[in-house]
């Protein structure tokens, strides 16, 4: 259903156009992800939901995918100021 917005995000992955908020870093590293995990999860996951986010109006959007240990994780990401990827939150799930 979100195939296109999978590819963005993808791409974005892969020529590292991608920035983390100071939230998603606290929240990788409290769950013991690594950045490459997070990469890897990006190139594989899968878009669960998309929300409209009340305050600015812009799309956000949850994946659920697998570290590199396995591991269930989920991120929320939006595109920002020129189709950069903004990485929102990690989590284990």
């Amino acid at each position: 259903m979100y195939q296109r917005i999978l590819f963005q995000i993808r791409d974005c992955v892969r020529v590292r156009r991608y920035i983390m908020t100071l939230h998603a870093e606290e929240e990788m590293d409290e769950d013991g992800f690594s950045i490459f995990d997070v990469e890897h999860c990006l190139l594989t996951a899968q878009i669960e939901e998309r929300q409209k986010d009340m305050q600015t109006g812009e799309w956000k959007y949850r994946l659920s995918g697998k570290s590199l240990n396995d591991e269930n994780m989920e991120l929320v990401v939006k595109f920002g100021h020129g189709g950069i990827l903004v990485i929102i939150t990690v989590y284990l799930a």
